[in-house]
């Protein structure tokens, strides 16, 4: 049967396009697990789409630029070159010639915002980095790119297509190559018809990331956010860990104490932001000796973590040295430092290594994709483009992906073996390069509803990341006055049995004996290697209430 016509018939939607007898397979290499050639291949250079022209094998080219897809054993290499214009980003397309009736499970660029689920997918809705299909006939198939990729990925499904589009933007506008080659993508697909669907998606995260970077053993602990938010001082981060100390006795595995957004000097027009700092190294008046502080919280029997966001300027830094202001980015009292210039990653460099210096044994990178790009991930998702158009960077032949990469080089770096665990940072170039990557939006020491939606929704969908990619943070269990023990207490059980790590903000007026009590309970779980949570009733319930947790079902009550 001609593959046209196959592809009308069979019924098998997108799955259609792995075929085992690949163009881009030699005889010894031939899987179910490989690509077909796009039907189609377009570019946008210099603000118009171009329609590239066949020129070989894996080959597409028009005046300006060429394309190359290379077999490299279990993933296709996108090459690009465009050494005379500017490129945006590149589309590959396979035609589908079928009724799309398959379900869909999204991802996210950075975190996810409470808006992940397996769905019908409509035709304007995109997939960041990869997704996940089931076929009426439950053959589940996995389509992605490799973790550390130079562009940004994404797919699209419509009825009659797949599509694949790299953007290659540099800040606002196309990157200028100049005479190198881009690797822009390597192409991940996957096919199962034996897996579960989590068993599945953890299968074909693996494929995506070959070296996750992992903790040395599991990561719990404390952080005091969701009961401060940035209202903390030294005097407070000490009662909190002599609080929470003594509900770990006895744990060979040490939890944590975090210090989040509060403990640095605010610039002089913006006396109360918490979340901004004329530097990342200087603490204010409510803060002492931090590396002092760090070795008091040792000797209190927990380990010291500390917040940064790493690319705040101050006030008094040369415009040179910045970032433009665009819409998102454009307040006059947060400079932002622009990523692409050395004299900048040295001091983004030189925090880490003063933070190595205070002894800190992990460190919470915050703010760099809004700092960077000026919108949150759900933003990106609404507008459909990563940045606002028609700004650049003072290096302007680098993506922004490759931009952002560099960024977390030069921390991974400079960090030593610190833990990093990056927040609003992004997945798919965290994974493989920080050892924790907060998974979701923030949850709530204030509203409920916000914890379910940000915490249990981005932990059914993203535990499977815990192990394959970085351990995934579902984020904190914001213990205070304002949301219903019999919820929290939910909450934290969930993630502590969920072998993915555990942060508690406890406010003392909310700890009473009965959550002491609770609380080490679950740290002697989140102390230990467990299985992975799965959702077991995610197919159907966004924020699902059945899970297999260590080898035992536990239903919750989330309403």
């Amino acid at each position: 049967m001609k593959r046209r016509h196959f592809l009308q018939t069979s019924g098998l939607a997108l799955g259609s396009v792995l075929i085992g007898k690949s163009l881009f397979a030699t005889d010894s290499e031939k899987s179910s697990d490989i690509l077909s050639f796009p039907d189609k291949v377009t570019a946008w250079l210099a603000g118009n789409e171009v329609s590239l022209l066949k020129s070989g094998a894996g080959k597409w080219g028009a005046e300006n630029i060429s394309v190359s897809l290379v077999n490299r054993k279990n993933t296709i290499e996108v090459l690009v070159d465009a050494p005379k214009t500017a490129l945006s980003q590149i589309t590959l397309v396979w035609n589908t010639g079928s009724k799309l009736s398959s379900t869909m499970l999204n991802d996210h660029w950075e975190r996810t915002y409470g808006d992940v689920s397996w769905h019908k997918p409509n035709t304007t809705e995109f997939f960041p980095w990869y997704f996940m299909e089931i076929t009426p006939k439950n053959e589940i198939n996995g389509f992605g790119v490799k973790t550390g990729v130079n562009s940004f990925c994404s797919w699209q499904v419509t009825e009659n297509s797949l599509s694949l589009t790299l953007d290659t933007r540099s800040g606002g506008n196309g990157v200028m190559l100049g005479s190198r080659t881009l690797k822009a993508a390597e192409i991940v697909v996957y096919k199962s018809d034996k897996n579960s669907p989590f068993a599945a998606l953890k299968e074909f995260l693996k494929k995506m990331c070959d070296k996750p970077r992992m903790p040395k053993q599991p990561v719990y602990g404390i952080n005091d956010w969701y009961f401060s938010y940035g209202n903390n001082s030294e005097k407070l981060i000490i009662e909190h860990t002599e609080m929470m100390a003594p509900m770990a006795e006895g744990l060979k595995n040490r939890p944590f104490s975090v210090i989040d957004a509060g403990w640095f000097q605010n610039p002089d027009n913006s006396p109360n932001d918490c979340c901004f700092g004329d530097n990342m190294s200087t603490p204010d008046s409510n803060f002492g000796d931090m590396e002092k502080l760090a070795e008091k919280i040792r000797t209190i029997g927990m380990r010291p973590g500390i917040w940064t966001r790493p690319l705040c300027a101050s006030l008094k830094d040369p415009a040179n040295l910045l970032l433009p202001s665009i819409k998102g980015r454009d307040s006059s009292r947060q400079p932002i430092l622009d990523p692409t210039i050395p004299e900048n990653l040295e001091r983004v460099g030189n925090y880490f290594r003063l933070y190595n210096e205070w002894s800190y044994e992990m460190v919470k990178v915050d703010f760099t994709t809004f700092d960077i790009l000026g919108k949150w991930g759900f933003e990106m998702i609404a507008d459909k483009r990563m940045t606002e158009a028609g700004w650049k960077m003072n290096d302007n032949s680098l993506t922004n992906a490759e931009i952002i990469l560099g960024l977390y080089k030069t921390i991974r770096e400079a960090a030593d073996e610190t833990y990093i665990i990056g927040c609003n940072t992004i997945s798919h170039l965290s994974a493989g390069m920080f050892e924790l990557n907060r998974i979701g939006d923030d949850t709530s020491g204030h509203e409920w509803d916000r914890t379910r939606k940000m915490g249990v929704n981005t932990l059914a969908f993203r535990s499977a990341h815990q192990g394959t990619f970085y351990a995934a943070d579902g984020d904190c269990v914001g213990l205070t006055p304002k949301v219903p023990w019999e919820k929290n207490k939910q909450w934290m059980e969930l993630v502590a049995k969920s072998g993915t790590p555990l942060f508690i903000s406890a406010q003392p007026e909310a700890t009473g004996p009965e959550q002491k009590a609770f609380i080490k309970e679950c740290f002697a779980m989140a102390s230990q290697e467990l299985p992975v949570g799965e959702p077991l009733d995610w197919m159907e319930n966004a924020f699902p209430a059945k899970w297999k947790l260590n080898g035992k079902t536990v239903t919750f009550n989330w309403a």
